[in-house]
């Protein structure tokens, strides 16, 4: 199985909360990069947070978001016309891109992602 790890679960591993080494097949969407880097700046201590990202981030392979622009743009769609958007818009490009590389959602955002079509998801905090 191949797992793409949402913000919320990278940052729970960040903050000592779950444990990510030994998974293996473990990615992250380009999005997740950034908002980790915002989280880290944002720190009362942005060096030693920025350091521990970046020891995560060599664990890791990092996807980029161009290649679920399709994904992405007909979920848009399809969910407003549903009446039921994903506000995020990270959010909805993490979900596309774990819906374009057929890779399982790991997120503690469950109620949001779980709209989308297609997306498998699993949440870590409650099963490990």
């Amino acid at each position: 199985m191949k797992y793409l790890l949402d913000t919320n679960i990278c940052a729970f591993h960040l903050r000592g909360k779950l444990n990510l080494n030994g998974h293996k097949d473990c990615y992250v969407s380009e999005i997740t990069v950034f908002e980790l880097r915002f989280g880290a700046e944002n720190s009362g201590n942005p060096a030693k947070h920025h350091a521990l990202v970046d020891n995560l981030l060599k664990e890791l392979t990092i996807l980029p978001i161009i290649s679920c622009v399709d994904v992405y743009s007909k979920e848009k769609v399809r969910l407003r016309k549903l009446g039921k958007p994903i506000n995020d818009e990270f959010d909805l490009l993490i979900g596309a891109t774990a819906i374009k590389n057929k890779l399982i959602l790991v997120t503690d955002n469950v109620k949001d992602f779980e709209r989308l079509d297609g997306i498998k998801i699993e949440n870590w905090l409650h099963s490990h």
